[in-house]
């Protein structure tokens, strides 16, 4: 029972902090604006441990690596948690192999915010178009959807290119992601 409540708090607090670091670093690798209020939450919430990690580790390639950097700090500390409330670590800390399946289940939150940008940006599409929230999911999935919308018709008035947007990030899970992920548990 204790047990269930400490993986409980676990999730809420790590994990949704680690999704919140990588978001920042996708927006910033988007260029997405940061003047609405889902930018606004994740700048505010995730300034105080970004800023001091920019003083050491310095941007690459016009990437926020210090972001990244962080984001796969906390999912580390987050699986390493689960690991050792659920008994799998013993005499030996699996470093390597938490290192990728922390790198994996990055890429694996990576697809579920593509996927639930693109299942918002289709609700207000139907209900608010003109909410300001909707320019920062154009930004998001715009990089995405538009190379399928050159392939995939418009059947009448309907836009397919989401739905297949979404197949296609399901089966990057399932196929590739899945065979890492297999691997990295296998170096436990």
């Amino acid at each position: 029972m204790m047990s269930e409540a400490l993986l409980f708090l676990l999730d809420v607090v790590l994990q949704s902090f680690a999704a919140i670091l990588l978001l920042r670093f996708h927006l910033q690798w988007l260029r997405a604006p940061l003047r609405n209020p889902i930018g606004e939450f994740v700048m505010v919430f995730t300034d105080f441990l970004v800023l001091r990690a920019r003083r050491y580790v310095p941007s690459a390639w016009g990437f926020d690596t210090s972001t990244l950097l962080l984001a796969l700090l906390v999912e580390t500390l987050y699986l390493a948690g689960v690991m050792l409330i659920q008994g799998y670590i013993g005499h030996f800390f699996p470093l390597a192999g938490l290192l990728l399946l922390a790198a994996v289940k990055l890429l694996k939150i990576s697809l579920y915010l593509l996927m639930g940008a693109v299942f918002a940006q289709a609700i207000l599409s139907w209900v608010n178009p003109h909410t300001p929230v909707s320019q920062i999911l154009n930004v998001i999935t715009y990089r995405f959807l538009q190379p399928l919308r050159r392939i995939v018709p418009m059947v009448g008035t309907v836009d397919l290119s989401s739905m297949v947007l979404l197949i296609l990030c399901q089966l990057v899970m399932m196929v590739p992601l899945g065979m890492v992920e297999r691997l990295a548990l296998s170096l436990f």
